[in-house]
């Protein structure tokens, strides 16, 4: 018997879903920051064994207010996961609160497949507050079960995983067995810089930035193991650039210094990176240019 699925990966900004992906994964699928709106693409990871697949889809968090056509775009990917999976996992934290008219709940009422409740960031609370909380949800939905996690620390990850593997349906392979996301290298380089803009840089700035890796290429000395990568950095506003390079480039340097860093980590290959800064004015509200950073199908 092979078992095969899709389970996605819901909740708010900032619960860890891109952290709980990457625990289960055992591979660096997502970015992660402190900082909320990190993920901004639907995100495949595909676990295989010889009796099962398992594709996770971790989404970006739930906007509230949008404030740019890019945050509907957003939200839009995190409605297909309402509809297309086999498995639910609602990653909430121990101190996140919802209103009982909250969207995400009034879809999570309607939602047929099994739900789990995976309370996440207990490390930092006391059992009793644990059982607390997890009596609290049940009395508000009907999960299928429940699963108390810290995902940073790869704290009953494991159980989580055992669980899903309980659920899943029996199914085919829908991916190659050593195939382990539908996204090319170029992508997760891309987010490994968005990253470090995120980390580098504060308030509006790392918001209102995208990053296109445009060119991608192998030495053709294969002794040398060099990739040569070039990246542009499109900001909204003219004053925007003129931070992210910074007095005399030193923070684009810097920039620059930590991307190639966490790239060759990624790649595990030399890394030449190049950066540039573009102004594309109120991007993201641009339908062409949302299309173009693959926000729109």
């Amino acid at each position: 018997m092979h078992k095969s699925g899709f389970v996605n990966i819901i909740g708010r900004p900032n619960v860890g879903k891109s952290t709980l992906m990457n625990a289960l994964m055992g591979e660096r699928m997502s970015i992660i920051t402190n900082k909320p709106q990190t993920t901004r693409h639907r995100i495949i990871g595909i676990m295989s064994g010889e009796d099962h697949q398992v594709v996770f889809s971790d989404t970006p968090g739930i906007i509230q207010d949008p404030s740019y056509k890019m945050h509907d775009m957003m939200n839009s990917f995190v409605k297909t996961t309402f509809e297309d999976g086999d498995l639910m996992l609602f990653v909430t934290e121990m101190h996140e609160r919802y209103d009982n008219d909250d969207p995400i709940l009034e879809r999570l009422r309607k939602v047929q497949v099994p739900l789990f409740l995976v309370l996440n960031k207990t490390d930092l609370a006391k059992p009793e507050e644990i059982l607390v909380k997890i009596k609290e949800w049940n009395e508000r939905l009907n999960f299928t079960e429940t699963i108390p996690i810290a995902a940073l620390h790869k704290q009953n990850t494991e159980t989580l995983f055992e669980v899903i593997m309980k659920y899943l349906p029996e199914g085919p392979i829908y991916y190659p067995k050593d195939q382990l996301t539908d996204r090319p290298e170029r992508f997760f380089i891309s987010e490994i810089i968005r990253e470090k803009l995120l980390m580098n840089y504060y308030q509006e700035i790392p918001y209102a930035c995208e990053v296109v890796v445009d060119e991608f290429k192998e030495d053709p000395d294969p002794n040398k193991n060099l990739i040569r990568i070039h990246a542009i950095i499109y900001a909204s506003r003219k004053s925007q650039k003129n931070i992210i390079i910074g007095k005399k480039g030193a923070a684009i340097k810097k920039l620059g210094i930590d991307s190639r860093y966490a790239i060759e980590k990624f790649l595990n290959k030399k890394v030449y990176l190049e950066l540039f800064v573009k102004v594309r004015e109120n991007w993201r509200n641009d339908d062409n240019m949302l299309k173009n950073f693959g926000y729109k199908q």
